[in-house]
């Protein structure tokens, strides 16, 4: 399962503020907080269809659809799932209505993309899922094979919060990059779903993106809008769009742009005006083009006209950790984490009833004023944690660099600090300086505008399990070459609201649990790009495994037969058997619903390994969506300091979401530097 979305469950937020604020809350209404998350939805469509296979929630804003195709895609390409439930939803809200309010952004009349008097966009809501599945899986089943999934191509601006680069210089090469990976030329693709709000800024900007990518052939390729039909609908955009290309490449047919008053020069590309028009097409693309720089195109064929030849996957090479760094509530660094790890020490103080670790950070040593003036907390954590993590690996960022961000929070802080006034007014009072840190993958849009990584970008929400579910999106990443190296930082920063819904779930009772902030960045690279800049090789990564209980929002497996299932499968990518584990990072956080089904599993496992099983968020606190980046900085710096008695070969590392999604990583020493 791959849901993408902008807002998750938003709408669930907004009526339990609204409820809260006039004092009419509800018995039940604690319960209404599980349903916010974004990875809820995504579990929810698991529970629902018995997919027990990876699930992950992708929140690229409007890209989100497209980039849970991309990601669903390459999970079956590399063989971790048959077939993939792959789509996304939004639903209207508030927040999303006074933010393109504030930012003046929407259009009094129908959206007009391409056209030149267009002054705006229409906010719609919607959903739109596909199947994905490996053909031969597909025609064993008898399923009706509409189009091919011949390739995708991802990256990031690094221009601008929201608007897009005016020359559509990253867009291009999101194009390109699907091109690339397709096996075709723009001579051989007949119809561009595009992006298409109907903003002046981003029409013209996708205008000069095809062409920057197309040349010549631009001219002659039909390029539609379909929100011109049915409104921008956000996260969901991305794979109701994916399905209307696919739909055009059955019935060979370009649907139009409706609302069309006329060409504008600054985009000038054949927008088919008004009215569908009969193509012969053999290939066709879909463009999504994000707040935050976010940029996704995917490539479809139709099976009944030419086929194509995808290329060749690149040859096997490994993938290698060669920089990290962590702020945590141990302190600035990771010498400050290692001693409170190796002390013992347990971190966090009481806050209501709620024990809570907040990391010790001061944004003023890290990002300079002028940088960090409307940066929210989540987007300086990622930032100082990248630098700081860049610099150890010795790497400079650039367009070959890539972002996949963790966060199972995401930015509550800055949708609190929007929405709040919202809901005492009127849309109005809706702050525009506010509203592009509502995204999710704000974070690590700033991170590729001041660091400068602009290959390809993508942010997770797979709650608690968020950071590790960043690592293997990049691993992957990395393994098709579509980057020589790539940042993962696992962010998370606690506010008001998210302490108080916690506070208010019987499950975070527990006296021995510690809900903590994080900002924890790793560098991962291909080892050939390591090798050949000289780099430090810290430790290889040589597997990861996911499973799901299917049991429903905020459940899990009573036998951890999900968490089993994920920690054999990282293990067998790995070539790995129990027996030659030195190490196992448990997930165990002090919630005795989730620790209790790990420990059954872990015990089979570790009954074959004979190791150790470490729990350091028992003491160092619950870093949410950050614990796999915590546990594989701690499990490097033990292979190297020989008190800590840790023997130097592979571990196996787990991180689980509060709705039962199990990702396993396993790491082992670099053999040669």
């Amino acid at each position: 399962m791959a849901f993408g979305s902008c807002n998750g469950g938003l709408r669930s937020a907004e009526k339990l503020a609204r409820r809260s604020r006039e004092g009419t809350t509800l018995p039940d209404d604690a319960l209404h907080y599980l349903l916010v998350p974004p990875q809820a939805i995504a579990e929810a469509l698991s529970a629902a269809f018995a997919l027990k296979g990876p699930a992950l929630s992708v929140n690229t804003a409007c890209a989100s659809g497209a980039h849970a195709i991309a990601h669903a895609a390459e999970a079956i390409a590399a063989g971790r799932a048959d077939a993939m439930l792959a789509g996304g939803s939004d639903a209207f809200t508030e927040t999303a209505f006074a933010g393109f309010t504030s930012l003046q952004s929407l259009s009094a009349k129908p959206a007009a993309p391409y056209s030149k008097d267009r002054d705006g966009l229409s906010l719609g809501e919607g959903a739109g899922m596909l199947v994905l599945a490996e053909e031969s899986v597909a025609r064993a089943a008898g399923a009706p094979v509409l189009a091919e999934v011949l390739g995708y191509g991802l990256s990031a601006d690094g221009y601008h919060a929201t608007a897009p680069h005016p020359e559509g210089e990253g867009a291009a090469r999101a194009i390109r990059g699907a091109l690339k990976a397709a096996g075709i030329t723009p001579g051989d693709v007949g119809y561009i779903n595009g992006h298409g709000t109907g903003t002046p800024k981003n029409d013209s900007a996708e205008s000069n993106a095809v062409r920057a990518a197309f040349g010549e052939a631009a001219q002659k390729t039909a390029l539609s809008s379909s929100k011109s039909m049915i409104g921008h609908l956000l996260g969901a955009a991305g794979a109701v769009e994916a399905i209307v290309t696919v739909k055009a490449l059955v019935e060979q047919t370009a649907p139009p742009t409706a609302n069309f008053t006329g060409t504008d020069p600054k985009c000038g590309l054949d927008a088919v005006p008004d009215t569908g028009r009969e193509l012969a097409m053999n290939a066709a693309l879909s463009n999504n083009f994000a707040f935050a720089g976010a940029n996704a195109c995917v490539a479809f064929g139709w099976p009944s006209g030419r086929r194509f030849t995808v290329p060749a996957p690149p040859a096997a090479e490994k993938v290698v950790i060669t920089g990290g760094a962590a702020l945590t509530p141990a302190g600035d660094g990771l010498k400050a984490l290692w001693e409170a790890w190796r002390q013992g020490r347990r971190l966090g103080t009481d806050e209501d009833g709620l024990r809570v670790a907040r990391a010790v950070f001061d944004p003023a040593a890290h990002i300079g004023a002028r940088d960090r003036r409307r940066m929210d907390r989540l987007s300086q954590l990622a930032v100082a944690s990248c630098r700081a993590a860049l610099a150890h690996a010795g790497l400079k960022a650039d367009e070959h660099t890539g972002v996949v961000l963790g966060t199972g929070l995401g930015p509550m802080r800055s949708i609190e600090d929007f929405l709040l006034p919202v809901l005492g007014g009127c849309p109005a009072h809706g702050s525009p300086a506010v509203f592009p840190n509502t995204v999710f993958n704000a974070a690590a849009g700033q991170v590729a505008m001041h660091v400068g990584a602009k290959g390809p970008t993508s942010t997770v929400t797979t709650g608690h399990a968020a950071g590790a579910s960043a690592l293997t999106v990049a691993h992957d990443l990395l393994l098709q070459h579509r980057a020589e190296a790539v940042l993962c930082p696992a962010v998370e920063d606690l506010s008001p609201g998210v302490l108080a819904a916690y506070r208010q779930l019987p499950l975070f009772g527990d006296a021995g649990y510690t809900l903590a902030e994080a900002g924890i960045a790793l560098v991962l690279e291909r080892e050939s790009s390591a090798r050949a800049r000289g780099a430090r090789i810290l430790a290889e990564f040589a597997g990861h495994g996911a499973a799901g209980d299917a049991a429903g929002i905020g459940r899990w497996n009573a036998q951890g037969e999900g968490v089993e299932r994920a920690m054999r499968a990282a293990l067998t990518h790995a070539g790995l058997t129990p027996g030659e584990l030195t190490g196992i990072w448990a997930n165990a956080a002090g919630l005795t619903r989730a620790d209790a089904p790990e420990a059954l599993a872990t015990g089979r496992l570790a009954a074959e390994a004979r190791c150790p099983v470490h729990t350091p968020k028992q003491t160092l606190g619950e870093p949410v969506g950050a614990g796999a980046q915590m546990a594989a900085l701690l499990a490097l710096t033990a292979w190297t300091t020989p008190e800590s008695g840790a023997a130097a070969g592979p571990v196996l590392i787990n991180s689980s979401s509060l709705g039962g999604t199990h990702i396993s990583l396993v790491l082992r020493p670099a053999t040669e530097n």
